[in-house]
Formats: structure tokens, sequence, C-alpha cells
């Protein structure tokens, strides 16, 4: 299990005379309603305010953190988050960029949304006078009927409106257009806020700036409704400086879920942010102040190869999402992997990791001759290949060099008596696992 957050070690920088001015500094604020009115409510009495996240994967991504974080600092300014997780808005899905979605069965969704609560509820307080609360949006829409959502939220939407909104805009002119639930999507999230905000008081939204219109749909919807302003913020969304997104290798999502991305996989990711980059993480994904962020500027421009600001990055952020233990394992991993460190020291929990994300080959208790061992892995592509390798001194095991081309893979070798690392030079390696 997941350790808890200390919620003592995250703080706003004092520096800033308050939350509004910092989130403008670190990045996260893309687009919003009137500045100068959100910054006088975000600098005055507490508010509430929520940010919305749909079960439409059995885990949370690196966009979804940017929310988790933005809801964090705003608690720790002391106004009260809602974390709402879509159980209604899940079951429809908002418009993606290219295709409509694959509906899930309700109790995938389900079961989806309870994987999303535990995941929310880890970076929010629910201690005191600004605890924050969990809410679920099937609570207030399945007790609507199509009747009552029509004549009660939907007569206040135009559809000239809705088709202007950026991403339905460009679904429209696809040639596979867009379905009449995914169009309404915007109706069902505008009636959130405004339930919400008859509910909790509820008077600012966040979320990403590709759901802008859907933002505005709640403040519109509540404006016409109830005849008051409310506030909606879009942060950016995350781009790599050759202008990549962020977070995706190859269509892979980096996961918060240690099942699906491992503390190891997501340290590695972080450790490898690109120097141009790395600033401007540290600002958005952990709680660093100007001060020392500005100190690891500097040794990203004098010392880059030390990649000290790539370290600390990744450091914080993998104790923010896995806990300490986890951070401090996958650091030894890391070291261990290149030479640096004890391969011996890891715990099993780890090693597992290891094995699923470097290339890895099942072994037999008879297979322990490495010149066997090594044609199982990608290393070596033959017999002969393998004979010289060995011949040469190319090979280690757990970081030790083997010679000879009759060496085994001795039981004393393998750790928790299974694993070994099994290393061509520096660069080229492979987890084998006794299997039987």
């Amino acid at each position: 299990m997941t350790e808890s957050i200390d919620f003592d070690q995250q703080h706003n920088d004092p520096s800033f005379p308050n939350v509004w001015q910092e989130l403008k500094w670190r990045g996260l604020v893309h687009v919003s309603t009137d500045e100068a009115a959100l910054e006088e409510v975000l600098a005055g009495d507490p508010i509430t305010y929520y940010c919305g996240f749909d079960p439409t994967a059995a885990s949370l991504h690196l966009g979804h953190l940017v929310q988790l974080l933005t809801l964090r600092r705003l608690q720790l300014a002391g106004h009260k988050p809602l974390g709402l997780v879509g159980g209604s808005t899940g079951l429809i899905g908002d418009p993606r960029q290219s295709t409509e979605r694959v509906l899930n069965s309700r109790e995938i969704v389900a079961e989806w949304v309870e994987k999303l609560r535990v995941q929310i509820e880890r970076f929010l307080s629910f201690d005191g006078s600004n605890a924050a609360r969990m809410v679920n949006n099937l609570d207030w829409t399945s007790k609507l009927s199509a009747i009552d959502l029509l004549r009660e939220v939907g007569k206040n939407f135009r559809v000239g409106t809705m088709i202007k909104k950026e991403i339905v805009a460009k679904r429209l002119n696809s040639d596979e257009g867009i379905s009449y639930a995914e169009f309404s999507y915007q109706v069902l999230q505008g009636n959130d806020f405004l339930n919400l905000y008859r509910d909790y008081n509820c008077v600012l939204q966040t979320g990403g700036s590709d759901q802008w219109g859907n933002l505005t749909a709640g403040t519109e919807l509540i404006r016409k409704t109830e005849g008051v302003n409310v506030h909606a913020i879009g942060t950016p969304l995350i781009t790599n400086s050759d202008g990549t997104k962020f977070g995706k290798s190859e269509g892979n999502a980096i996961w918060l879920n240690p099942e699906m991305t491992t503390p190891y996989a997501f340290y590695q990711f972080w450790l490898n942010t690109a120097d141009a980059d790395v600033i401007d993480r540290l600002k958005v994904f952990t709680f660093r102040t100007r001060d020392e962020i500005a100190e690891l500027e500097r040794k990203v421009a004098e010392e880059p190869f030390r990649r000290e600001a790539q370290k600390v990055l990744a450091t914080d952020v993998n104790t923010l999402v896995h806990g300490e233990s986890a951070t401090r394992q996958a650091i030894a991993a890391s070291e261990a992997v290149f030479g640096k460190g004890d391969f011996a020291q890891l715990d099993e929990a780890t090693l597992t990791d290891l094995a699923k994300e470097l290339p890895s080959a099942q072994v037999s208790p008879e297979q322990l001759a490495l010149v066997d061992v090594l044609v199982e892995t990608p290393l070596a592509g033959s017999k002969s290949e393998a004979r010289r390798m060995l011949a040469e001194g190319a090979v280690s095991v757990n970081n030790t060099k083997v010679t000879g081309a009759d060496a085994q893979l001795s039981p004393e070798e393998l750790l928790l008596g299974k694993y070994a690392l099994i290393k061509r030079g520096k660069k080229n390696m492979a987890i084998v696992t006794v299997t039987g």
C-alpha cells in the first residue's frame, strides 16, 4: 500500500503576497475568468472550490497530477477543496480531440470511481477548518429524469454557443463527427458546478485548459440561474520544450497507480527530464520555493552534468505519489542498475518492478550456465556470441565482472533466491529470474 503523504512537508511559498500570485509564477494559469476578481477572492476569506476527475481508466495519470497539486496548493492557502469523481460523467466521457470514446459498463465505472477516489484523497487533508470533502456527481445526476434535465438545465444552454466550444467544433468538422451523448457532456459538467454552488457555496472550478468550454459551461449556468458570478481557472497543457506532449511515450501514459507504472519507472521518467524543461517541472510538480528553484536553475546552467535539479524533481514527485520508502528503493535501484549502488540491498517489490521495466528472461535451475542465460536475454544472439562476450570479460552479474566461457550463475548470486542483473558492458542489461 502506498504511504500517506506527509502534509507537514508541503507549504506555499511565503515570498508571494497570495496564492494567486504563486499560481501565476508557477505557470499554472493558462486561462481564467476575471483575474482581478479571482486574486481578490483567493486573497480573502476561505472559499470552496473543486476539480472533477472522470473514471475513464483505473488510474489517474500525470495530467491529473497537475490538478491534484493545484487543489493542494489552494488548500494550503486556507481554502476548502471538493474532490469530485464523475460517477455519472464517467458513463458518458468528455469529447476527445479525435474519436468517440468507448462506453464502459456501469460496473467498471463504479469500480474505477473507487480507485480514483482513493488516489485523490491522498493529496488532500481531511482535517481542520478547511477539511476536504469528496463528492460523486452520480448522487445528484441519477435523480434527474431526462425531462428534468432538459427543463431545469438544458433550457439554459444555447446550441450556437455549445458548437463553438473548441473540441466540439473540431469533432463536428471531423469525418466521425460527435454523438449527442458527448455533445451533451458540457451540460452535465455545468450542472455539477451548479449543484456544488447550491449545496456547498462552491465558487471556483479548476481544470485543464482543454476543458475550458466545460468549465465556462458551469460559470454561465450559475450566472443565468443564480445571478452570481463564479470563477474558473484553466491550467496549461504541459508540453516538453521540443513541443511533444508531456508524459506520453509511444502512446503510453505515466500512471499514478504503482501497478500500472512502477515507482522505478516513475522515478526514471522524472530523472530523464531535459535541462530545458526541468525548472518548469519543478515549479508545477513540487513544493520547492522560488529561492530553492532559483538555486537549482543556477546549477542547471553552471553544472548540468550533475543533474541535481532532475534528482530533486524525481525524488520530490516520486515521494508525493508513492511515498518515501518506495522512493528510497527507486533511487537505490537506479544506482544499482547503473553500477553505483548495491543490487543486493533492493527489496523484492523493487526487484519485481525492475523485471517489468528492463529486458528480462526466465530460466530454469537447469539453465544456469551463463552461456545459456545470455542467449535467453536480448544480450546475446547466439551461444558463440555469448562465449565471446564471456571470454572478453564483457559480462557482469550483479555488477561483478565474470570471465570464462564455462562460467555459471551460482545460487549464491541469486538475490532472494531467484533474481540476477546481467550486464553486457555498462549500458546493456537484463534481469534474469530463475523459476521453479
